[in-house]
């Protein structure tokens, strides 16, 4: 019995443009799937169904094949239905598995799991759902609860599923018979269906922009290797403070008199010209700023430096460029020197002077848009 598995996937989409080709950690969002069922080994062929050549090129780089379906089926008008029943008319196949792109986090053991349900079992169509353990409605009627009795602990209802689609499967022939029952076949028809729960990120769905953007989140955590110990309320840390994110109202309200953000991220940059050129007033200039971090110079006279703070989100470190400074950390002071590196943690309470009888500078390297948390007055 031949298997094959089929990835959908239209260049267009109306609510998030090039959808399938948009880089999520470093790889088009098609690219996650496709690694995820080449992995599971489960199949005797895999295709990328899409009628746009640019997945051939993708198809290609991950050793699977490419079908081009026609341009009749390629806008937002063709159904699910109908590109599964063209697909299988030209694709030899006894059942066809459908991964969509746009379930990235889909695992191996998830595709493998689905078809050894589907394969053990005598199902005609196999759908993916995900439980939903709330209070739900349909038609404003309550599904899975009673209005006129005590409401139950969550964990106690009755689960509803919801389709989760990301993982579907067809008898070919059944489906075929379907389409030409009801022209319909995508839930199963005049069939036995069976359902496969998922859940977790296997079970997140991405169709709009706050969607990629917390897949990017998802990504970042699947990536890290770090376990990062969950934090809880401290009222020293989170009792009587506030917030302040903007980096130019900040070093103003720090004193520094003059900025300068105009020429940042070049790609090579002389520390000493940018040093001479102010002179020994109160400056800061920044050298780098991107999505990941940014670097700045910050010269100040003896007696000047910032208010005390800290980073609840951000790991901060300093070079110290020229003259001296005092580094109160958790209320003890440390000088240090030019030469000297200087690490602070999250956290962590701090304020910087500059100390001795001459300025100072420190090259500062954090990142723009990290929370400065200072108590009030």
């Amino acid at each position: 019995m031949k298997t094959v598995a089929m990835i959908p996937a239209r260049l267009g989409s109306k609510r998030v443009h090039n959808k399938n080709l948009r880089l999520i950690g470093g790889k088009p969002l098609i690219a996650y799937i496709v690694e995820s069922v080449v992995n599971s080994g489960a199949f005797d062929e895999i295709y990328i169904n899409s009628e746009s050549d640019i997945f051939e090129s993708i198809a290609n780089d991950y050793g699977v094949k490419f079908y081009k379906r026609p341009n009749r089926l390629s806008s937002d008008k063709a159904t699910n239905d109908d590109f599964v029943l063209d697909f299988i008319e030209n694709i030899n196949c006894d059942i066809i598995f459908q991964f969509l792109p746009t379930s990235p986090f889909v695992t191996s053991s998830d595709i493998r799991e689905f078809y050894d349900m589907m394969m053990e079992s005598d199902y005609d169509t196999l759908i993916s759902t995900k439980d939903v353990q709330i209070e739900c409605l349909y038609e404003n009627q309550p599904l899975n609860f009673k209005q006129k009795e005590k409401t139950p602990p969550s964990q106690s209802l009755e689960p509803v599923k919801a389709y989760a689609c990301g993982l579907m499967a067809w008898e070919c022939d059944k489906f075929i018979e379907n389409m030409g029952l009801f022209n319909s076949a995508y839930h199963g028809g005049n069939g036995k269906t069976g359902f496969f729960s998922i859940s977790g990120f296997s079970s997140v769905d991405i169709d709009t922009v706050d969607d990629f953007m917390l897949a990017e989140r998802i990504v970042d955590s699947i990536n890290s290797t770090e376990y990062i110990e969950p934090e809880y309320y401290d009222p020293e840390l989170h009792s009587g403070v506030h917030s302040e994110v903007h980096v130019p109202s900040i070093l103003r309200n720090d004193g520094v008199e003059k900025d300068n953000y105009k020429e940042e991220n070049k790609q090579l940059v002389s520390v000493d010209e940018v040093m001479e050129r102010y002179g020994e007033e109160s400056w800061m200039h920044r050298l780098v700023n991107t999505e990941s971090n940014s670097c700045c110079i910050i010269h100040q006279r003896p007696g000047e430096g910032n208010r005390r703070h800290y980073h609840p989100s951000w790991n901060e470190w300093w070079y110290i460029l020229k003259g001296e400074w005092d580094f109160e950390i958790e209320d003890e002071v440390h000088r240090v020197r030019k030469g000297d590196l200087v690490f602070i943690p999250k956290n962590k309470w701090h304020c910087i002077t500059c100390a001795g009888d001459t300025p100072a500078a420190r090259l500062a390297v954090s990142r723009a848009d990290v929370a400065h948390v200072y108590k009030n007055d």
